[in-house]
């Protein structure tokens, strides 16, 4: 009688190609958890910055009580990818995708906590009027904005060229950033008593700031899957 090794071996490909359908199919689910991050990220930062030009100490509050929200998409990024590691034992590639998400989920929980930080202190605000109309801030918002959502295109379409025009945007951030900061300071020169709430916008620009700088480390790890390789895009 001759083996059945054909059988066998067609037996074991079908066995592969379902194993890797399910993975493949558990792998978009990372990929859409972390966009839903991403989203979650960019609608906190513009109802962050709404709050403070408006110093409407609600809606300051609903952005902080939602942070719950991204802390869990991001526990359910870790679950996810800890049993696709456990489960499938990927390598090369497909485990970069798994290391990478785990990484983008990171900054965007970092990311989204800065945001909260924002609302923070409009509520710290909460009574006074704003000492001069904002206008570096909310322009900085906006590009970091547009940096969240092409730092997160990036990871998905395996964008480098998106990846590394992070870093160009980021000189953008980096130099409202400084226009903000000269002009807050001649404001306390010149007006002393409003030195408390300028110091406190100053805080507000860094945060933004940094949520540029998360964007920019996505941008660095969309470049990591694809190459192997990891840029300093902050440099």
């Amino acid at each position: 009688m001759i083996p059945a090794y054909p059988e066998m071996m067609e037996k074991e490909d079908m066995k592969s190609m379902i194993r890797r359908k399910e993975f493949d199919q558990e792998l978009e689910e990372l990929r859409s958890l972390l966009k839903q991050m991403g989203e979650h990220v960019g609608n906190a930062l513009d109802g962050a910055i709404e709050s403070l030009q408006t110093l409407n100490v609600e809606k300051a509050q609903i952005i902080i009580k939602n942070d719950a929200n991204l802390n869990a998409l991001e526990d359910k990024i870790m679950e996810l990818g800890s049993k696709l590691i456990i489960t499938q034992q990927p390598v090369a590639k497909d485990l970069r995708r798994i290391i990478v998400a785990f990484k983008i989920s990171s900054d965007l929980e970092r990311m989204g906590d800065l945001a909260l930080d924002v609302a923070k202190v409009t509520i710290r605000m909460e009574g006074q009027e704003l000492i001069k109309p904002l206008v570096d801030i909310p322009r900085m918002a906006e590009v970091v904005k547009s940096m969240i959502d092409e730092s997160i295109e990036s990871y998905l379409k395996e964008n480098t060229d998106l990846a590394y025009k992070m870093a160009q945007t980021d000189d953008q951030v980096d130099q409202l950033y400084s226009n903000m900061i000269r002009d807050l300071y001649t404001l306390m020169t010149e007006h002393p008593t409003n030195a408390s709430q300028a110091m406190l916008l100053l805080m507000v620009g860094r945060y933004i700031e940094r949520i540029g700088d998360h964007a920019t480390n996505i941008g660095e790890s969309t470049v990591y899957l694809v190459t192997g390789q990891r840029p300093d895009l902050n440099q």
